[in-house]
């Protein structure tokens, strides 16, 4: 989704994925609301049903983060209610609850939350970081595009926390590794384990946060020309390209 549409040729592309039987999972850093709302937009733009369970976001990749690292410990997630519901079944609380407690929490996570981002909310979780919880973020982005325009991300959030911290946060979106091993661990779930590394392509119209840091992590690297870069820039880039296609759908259609 780009602004709120689908990216041309990506619908084509998951019908003809689902009708391959070739398992796939779509990664984003949006992080506002849960996969199964995710789905069922693309699904309402579309007339496709879309399983959530094959939407990874910064959101629930932070999560997955969070249930392996700090199982059962009390965690701060400044998120929108929606995309909270990630973290079903781990233990949230409160921002007054966290301010009140005498340890800190396990983890902060700071995602996109909107007017929720507020000085206050920010300050209580800038002291339970000094006081040594994990820092977590959902993505670094600075920005992102809205139907408004060019709109502030969380991303800026987050450097300035690691400014006053003088410590990074573990960043579970794109461009971290973090995503991606997540993608790889459920197509290998799917697959019945036998998915090498070398085996799956990330198709992604980002040089350096989709193809550079799909390929840190052993994986393929597609470039779809959906408008973000042109030919000549992605060659210009430094990434090194495994294919560049003119759209999603062209690169389902060159698999055979």
């Amino acid at each position: 989704m780009y602004r709120g549409v689908p990216i041309p040729g990506s619908a084509a592309a998951l019908v003809e994925l689902h009708r391959r039987s070739i398992p796939y999972r779509v990664v984003t850093n949006f992080s506002s609301a849960h996969r199964s709302t995710l789905a069922s937009q693309f699904g309402n733009a579309t007339g496709l049903q879309v399983d959530g369970a094959e939407i990874i976001t910064a959101a629930s990749a932070a999560a997955a983060y969070t249930a392996a690292h700090h199982p059962g410990k009390p965690l701060l997630v400044l998120a929108a209610p929606d995309a909270r519901r990630e973290w079903a079944g781990q233990e949230l609380i409160a921002i007054d609850e966290a301010d009140a407690r005498p340890e800190p929490v396990a983890a902060v996570v700071i995602g996109d939350a909107g007017d929720d981002l507020s000085y206050r909310n920010l300050d209580i979780a800038f002291r339970q970081l000094r006081a040594g919880a994990d820092f977590v973020a959902m993505h670094r982005n600075p920005w992102w595009m809205t139907p408004k325009g060019f709109t502030l991300d969380t991303g800026a959030i987050v450097a300035g926390l690691e400014f006053a911290l003088r410590r990074r946060a573990v960043v579970c979106g794109k461009p971290s590794p973090v995503v991606f091993r997540q993608a790889l661990v459920e197509l290998r779930a799917a697959s019945a384990g036998r998915l090498r590394a070398a085996d799956v392509a990330m198709v992604g119209d980002d040089p350096h946060a989709d193809i550079a840091a799909a390929r840190r992590v052993g994986l393929r690297g597609i470039l779809a020309l959906t408008g973000k870069v042109t030919r000549d820039e992605a060659l210009a880039s430094g990434v090194a390209i495994d294919a560049i296609a003119p759209d999603l759908a062209a690169v389902v259609e060159a698999l055979g």
